[in-house]
Formats: structure tokens, sequence, C-alpha cells
């Protein structure tokens, strides 16, 4: 058995607010596993929204815009109240993020057996009741309701941690969780089959970029919308046609590709200003689903779209238990790839979140945890 220190190093959330918020430290206490839950010395995380969107307050009832630099670096001051958190609850500090963890168990508590210790794994991002896991008022989300991977130790219930058997690194593996884990339950959602054509917004995130690959092993057609910069890059995972992030007529930028300027299954991580073109675009019976709003949660559209077209919505955050377990299987089969951009060491996490921000990057910003 490896040697388990007592401390540990560590980036702690300490409230909502700027980057000053998030405090790296070298004393940490490393937790002890309790009665179902194992040890994972973790290896590598990466950067999401939603670790800007809690430490900012983003989620809180008050605030209505969306993410800008501005705001992810400084926070929304005192408009937070009690929703701060995903689940629009308050959030407990200190806190470490990091949803996404790949490593190693290295100690379990009653319940587990220690034929685990050693086993590699990914872990599950939500954290479910053992007893009835589709019990919504029983689920948490790593790095959220619990301590993350923004640490060289965590804790997590042995049923989040899903061994992994892949000749990817793990600051690849720990691309996967989050993002994948999200798009996955989107294309699951909205039943995208091999007859559809997908458009995808914000297609150049860790979330967009996993859809279209997980589009594509269905079979269906894609166009992404991202940054003219990106466009090789999109096409190179799979994107059978690309806009730019922002048109001012969507319905003629889709004509060349669709035919009628329409498209079955719209997977939006956007939100904000183009909501209502989004939906004029869909075909009678078609499907909208929503993981996002980093442009802003408040929009506006032509109800009758929804109504005369008869249209399904889907809002996409907690997926059903077999999601993830779904996209292991998708890894060790090398039916999908990661996507790294970058790699910051742990201590460099503020800067990584400050990257992370300007949405430069094609795919993941990765962490390295453990040295």
């Amino acid at each position: 058995m490896k040697h388990i220190p007592e401390k540990m190093r560590a980036v702690i959330l300490t409230g909502h607010g700027g980057i000053d918020k998030l405090r790296y430290v070298e004393d940490y206490t490393v937790p002890k596993p309790n009665k179902g839950e194992v040890l994972v010395r973790v290896s590598a995380s990466s950067v999401n929204n939603t670790d800007i969107n809690t430490r900012i307050a983003w989620y809180a009832d008050a605030v209505t815009e969306g993410v800008t630099m501005s705001s992810g670096e400084s926070g929304f001051g005192d408009t937070i109240g009690t929703s701060s958190g995903w689940s629009r609850s308050a959030l407990k500090f200190p806190r470490i993020q990091g949803a996404d963890i790949c490593g190693e168990i290295v100690a379990v508590g009653d319940g587990v057996s220690t034929q685990t210790i050693g086993t590699r794994i990914l872990a599950d991002v939500w954290i479910r009741d053992s007893v009835n896991p589709l019990d919504r008022s029983k689920i948490g989300c790593v790095g959220s309701e619990c301590d993350g991977g923004f640490a060289e130790y965590v804790v997590i219930p042995f049923t989040c941690a899903q061994p992994i058997r892949s000749s990817l690194s793990d600051l690849e593996l720990a691309s996967f969780p989050c993002a994948y884990t999200t798009a996955e339950n989107l294309v699951s959602r909205s039943r995208v089959g091999a007859d559809d054509t997908v458009l995808i917004t914000g297609a150049s995130g860790g979330v967009g970029s996993a859809a279209i690959q997980l589009c594509k092993r269905r079979g269906a057609a894609v166009i992404g919308m991202a940054g003219i910069a990106k466009h090789s890059m999109l096409e190179s995972i799979g994107a059978d046609a690309l806009l730019p992030r922002q048109v001012d007529d969507l319905a003629a930028e889709l004509v060349p590709y669709t035919g009628d300027g329409r498209v079955d299954i719209v997977l939006d991580t956007v939100g904000g200003s183009q909501f209502g073109k989004l939906i004029h675009q869909l075909r009678p019976e078609g499907r909208y689903a929503s993981c996002g709003a980093i442009a802003g949660p408040i929009v506006s559209f032509d109800v009758r779209d929804l109504i005369y077209q008869d249209l399904e919505f889907y809002g996409g955050t907690i997926p059903l238990p077999h999601v993830f377990k779904d996209l292991v299987n998708y890894i060790e089969r090398n039916e999908i790839k990661p996507i790294v951009a970058k790699a910051y060491d742990l201590e460099q996490l503020p800067a990584a979140q400050k990257d992370f921000m300007t949405k430069q990057a094609v795919g993941k910003i990765v962490v390295k945890v453990s040295r």
C-alpha cells in the first residue's frame, strides 16, 4: 500500500467572488474515507463552466446576465442571496472544486473491498442515493456538494469510482467526465439518430466538441457554430459543416447544408440572444436541448414555434445513471477521443480559469494535480 500523507496540496474556494477567492495551500488535511467511500489520489482534473459559475454565484436567482471576462474575474458581489449553487441552494465553504477526477484508489472505507486499492478510476460527477439513484433530492455534484479534484486526494462514494482501462494518459482521461457526460446526456435525451441533422452551439468548447463526437458516433449530420479560427479543428473531429459563432440570418446560413434552412435537433450550450433564432429553425417535431447559458440566462422566443411546430424542449443537467458507464465504454472502445487544449499545474488554477474564460481554447483545459 502506498504511503498516504497527513497533509496535501489543494486549491480551496473560500467564498463567492473573484479569482482571489481561490487559495492554493500545501497543508490541507487529507480526508479519510467513511463507510462505502474510497480515497483517491488525484492525478488530473480539468476546468469546467460550473467551476466559474459557482465561484462567481452565477446560479443565483438575482443574476440575469451572461458570464463575461469581467464578471468571471470579479463575481457578482452582493446579489447572491441563498440560491448560489447549481441546484439553486446555498453552497458551503471552504470547498475544493473540480468535478473531473482521474486517479487511483489508495484507501477504502468499511464495506469496500481492499482489492480495489490500486485501481485506476474516472469519477462519475454525480453522487446518488444508493437505494434510489433517481431521487433528485438526494443527488449531489462532485466539487459542489462535496470536495472535488483540485487537490491531491479526494474522498468519493465507491459507486462513483468507475474503473477505466485505457492507454490514454491521466491528463487526457481527466478531460472526459463533466463535459462528455453533459454532452452525452443532451444527445441521449434528444434521441439523436442517424437520420438527424444536429446544430451545436458553442461547438469548440468542452461540451460542444464532445457533442460533435457523440452525435457522429450515432451517425447524425452535425453543423457546429464556433469562431472561424477554430473551424479546422472541429472538422478534424467530425463536424460536417461549420458556421460562425454569431450569424445575422441563421436560416440563410443553414440552407446550403440542409436545403430548407432547418434542422432536426439543436444542442445549445450558449443561450442568450440567439435562442429565438435557434428555435425558429427547428423542423416540425424538432428537439431543443440546453445545458448552458453563458451568453445569458434570460431569453425570448416566439411561443408559436413551440406550439404549432410540436417541438420538444429538454434541459440537461442530471443524467440517468447509465450515461457515465456508457461514456466509459466509449472511451475504452476508442469511439471518442480527448481534446486537450492546454495543461496547467495545480498551483496555476487561477491562471487556468482565466484562460478558460477567454473561450479561445478548443476542447478542455486540464490541471495536473499530483506531482
